[in-house]
């Protein structure tokens, strides 16, 4: 794996965002958050593109968005 700057930054900011979710949804108890974050902070570390950790991180954040709309 290249560690290139735009992972870096991608991997930085991915990581970030999945880390308060994961706060967030251990505070409150809520799993869908908590599972999220935890997929958000593994997607940051295993995915190798940029473009990709993007693409993985949005269909996450979709995911969690759909599981709680109806909620």
């Amino acid at each position: 794996m290249d560690f290139t700057g735009e992972w870096l930054i991608t991997s930085l900011i991915v990581g970030t965002i999945g880390f308060g979710i994961f706060v967030y949804g251990k505070k409150q108890r809520q799993a869908p958050q908590l599972l999220a974050g935890i997929a958000l902070m593994a997607i940051s570390w295993l995915v190798a593109s940029p473009v990709w950790m993007s693409a993985c991180a949005v269909a996450v954040i979709g995911a969690l968005w759909a599981a709680t709309k109806h909620a």
